[in-house]
């Protein structure tokens, strides 16, 4: 019944559209990005569509009848301000509101106003109310999108163009408070940090923009029910483009919303991560997805409270097939509580405007479900009706704003632990990081590895050496080359070597033993490159006691997809949203890389040392934490800081890089290569005080006095 339920609404919706335009069929969805054609492009495509259609089909799944879905709400709402970066919720500190003007005009009052909704942490915004007010009001929130407003270099934040909004609603018996954005509000901030800045850090620090939008809106509710000329049990939230997706943020976390109607701002991984419409969106419009949600999950958390979707037919950003599927989805839970009336799908012509078919029906909707007056008409347009200027809150900007730099204070970095006085101190400290890492930084693992299907790519001999290439199932799609080097003939190993290589690394590898257009390289790397990375590969395989492979992991090597920058930028964004980083992912390939390893004709039971160069370094040491058959890492120039890689999810929230160590050389012998002692200080004090053997840990050469 409820496949058929959707089935109508999707062509009583189209219909009326279609008729009208027959000359411009409406798109099923946004332009598919463009098809390229080689290996890496196309596994990296098809690993993309599998997880997101994992994630899809996972969504609410879970729910079947109303009281599943009341037992799953609060944890639903717990795990989403946990993404937003709000659990625990930040302390409602006062306020500290402060109105700097006042316009009376056409009916309206306009109070120029800002708020703290953290200390320093300042809100510029315009509260709209009627001239004339006899009993308090219902009141509506509203969230802007992107529509900044710059003139002469002087900000006048994006409240100036969503002003007739709030006018609208003011002549017609309504309070709005219209609140500017972090980023294109009086006084700057950023969104843009993982979409053009390089701040992958963020997502180490489980840090989204959209928990600052969210936080704001929660305090914008607060100084609403502050003020005598509101309704506090009647409050709404509308918005368009990023406001549409601040209207859910708010809607879903805080139950003072009463009615809801965001505008262009929801649609769901299919169309962000497979039809490519992340690329379009800057990083305020996505929580950091720990939970792995199809966006849907954050629209039901708003049932039964009435809620009009409201979409053109047009919108490349948010196109239409992913809203109806969102709709679908939420209208389930909806008919749970016997509330489909309250659920609302508005579709009009057009691309992604601001458009009066649009405004209308979410007039109406607050009109029926704030005003309890459903037959009212809307007879008058909104209009802009003040100057930019004329709606700017400061004269001067605040000397002591932290909007510019929120996203280093507002989700806190775990601070450094003392060191353990204990082995049960250690143990306690070392077992909360691995819980915190299985599942906080590497929930996407999969839960079923899958077999890894080894199968012989092809063999070469170079110098009497001879690289043996291997081909293996990392994850679904994603199938990576293993290459193992050694001497035929000549003794049995009695040690292997597994380095993890970037894409530098791997060229100058597989060029080293002749295997370029076997490789598919276009060019050899230069002779004298060659010579001295053969030199250091004959050095380290010896007489052949040692097996020495290397693992190119996905994105590197055979399987490297578009380098264009911003094709780069993207990519890693898909990952972001499927709850995942790259170099996490690509830690899983390294394990992986490890068993396909052990079951080559090899001796059993070989010593393996893992090694690896800066980042992949760093991904070579996080693989080591989860395979015993590790007995040594030989790590160059690690970083001493997740802030300059590798990047895992949430990470910095727990731990950070010498805690990391610390936990491997419990486990195994660490060699940290090029690197300062006092940036190791930590695990050097743990091996120290704990009494590990002398050689456990070696920093730069330096060994710390342990036991012998």
């Amino acid at each position: 019944m409820h496949r058929l339920n959707c089935l109508f609404v999707l062509l009583t919706t189209l219909i009326p559209l279609l008729s009208a335009h027959a000359a411009a069929p409406v798109p099923a969805t946004a332009a598919k990005p463009r098809l390229d054609t080689s290996h890496g492009d196309r596994m990296i495509a098809a690993y993309f569509q599998a997880e997101t259609a994992q994630l899809q089909a996972a969504c609410l799944a879970e729910v079947q009848t109303l009281d599943q879905w009341k037992a799953r709400r609060e944890v639903l709402r717990r795990q989403l301000l946990e993404m937003l970066g709000l659990d625990p919720l930040p302390p409602r500190t006062d306020l500290k509101a402060t109105i700097t003007g006042r316009i009376e005009r056409d009916g309206i009052v306009v109070e120029k106003l800002h708020f703290q909704s953290r200390p320093r942490l300042y809100v510029t915004g315009d509260l709209y109310l009627p001239q004339k007010i006899d009993a308090p009001c219902p009141a509506v929130l509203y969230v802007c999108g992107h529509g900044g407003v710059k003139i002469g270099g002087v900000i006048y934040g994006n409240k100036v163009s969503y002003q007739h909004h709030g006018a609208w609603l003011a002549r017609h018996g309504y309070v709005c408070l219209t609140i500017d954005t972090l980023q294109l509000g009086e006084i700057e901030g950023i969104h843009h940090g993982t979409y053009s800045k390089g701040m992958w850090w963020w997502l180490n620090r489980g840090y989204t923009p959209a928990g600052v939008e969210a936080w704001n809106c929660v305090r914008a509710l607060d100084y609403l029910q502050s003020r005598k000329e509101v309704d506090p049990a009647r409050l709404g939230v509308t918005g368009r483009s990023g406001g549409g997706a601040y209207s859910w943020w708010i809607s879903a976390i805080d139950d003072r919303i009463q009615a809801a109607v965001p505008t262009a701002g929801i649609t769901d991984l299919e169309n962000h991560v497979v039809d490519g419409c992340v690329e379009g969106h800057c990083d305020c419009m996505f929580m950091v997805n720990t939970y792995r949600w199809d966006y849907p999950a954050v629209a039901a958390l708003m049932a039964p409270r009435p809620l009009l979707l409201a979409n053109s037919d047009r919108d490349g950003i948010f196109p239409l097939d992913g809203v109806v599927r969102t709709y679908c989805q939420v209208r389930r839970i909806y008919e749970l509580f016997h509330a489909g009336d309250s659920l609302g799908l508005n579709i009009v012509p057009g691309p992604h405007k601001d458009t009066q078919d649009l405004q209308v029906p979410a007039f109406r909707w607050f009109n029926k479900y704030l005003k309890h007056d459903p037959l009212a008409l809307v007879g008058e347009a909104a209009e802009k009706r003040f100057q930019p200027q004329e709606l700017k809150v400061f004269a001067q900007l605040p000397a002591d704003s932290l909007n510019a730099t929120i996203q280093e204070t507002f989700v806190a970095a775990a601070p450094v632990p003392a060191v353990p006085d204990s082995v049960p101190q250690w143990q306690s400290l070392r077992d909360g990081w691995l819980t915190a890492l299985a599942q906080k930084s590497f929930r996407a693992w999969p839960d079923k590895p899958g077999t890894l299907d080894v199968k012989p790519a092809y063999q070469a001999d170079q110098d009497e050496l001879r690289l043996s290439a291997y081909d293996f199932t990392s994850q679904g799609p994603v199938r990576l080359r293993l290459y193992v080097v050694d001497r035929p003939g000549r003794v049995r190993p009695k040690r292997a070597v597994l380095d993890v290589v970037d894409h530098d690394q791997w060229r100058r590898l597989t060029g080293a033993m002749g295997v370029a257009a076997k490789e598919g390289l276009k060019q050899e790397p230069p002779a004298a490159a060659d010579k001295t990375a053969l030199a250091e590969i004959r050095q380290q395989v010896g007489d052949g006691s040692c097996a020495l492979a290397w693992l190119a992991p996905r994105g590197v090597g055979l399987t490297l997809w578009d380098q264009a920058p911003k094709k780069q930028t993207q990519i890693r964004r898909r990952f972001m949203l499927l709850g995942q980083t790259l170099d996490g992912m690509q830690v899983w390939d390294v394990r992986r890389a490890i068993h396909a390893l052990g079951g080559l004709d090899l001796p059993k039971g070989l010593p393996l040392c893992l090694a690896g160069r800066g980042v992949a370094g760093g991904i070579a040491l996080y693989a080591a934490l989860y395979e015993p058959q590790v007995t040594e890492l030989r790590l160059e120039e690690l970083p001493a800081t997740h802030r300059n890689g590798p990047i895992l999810l949430n990470v910095s929230r727990y731990l950070e890089m010498p805690q990391a160590v610390a936990m491997a050389a419990e486990r195994c012998q660490v060699r940290l290569v090029g690197a300062t002692p006092s940036a190791w200080a930590f695990p050097l004090a743990v091996a120290r005080k704990l009494g590990w053997k002398k050689d456990q840990l070696q920093v730069a050469g330096e060994l710390f006095s342990g036991r012998n």
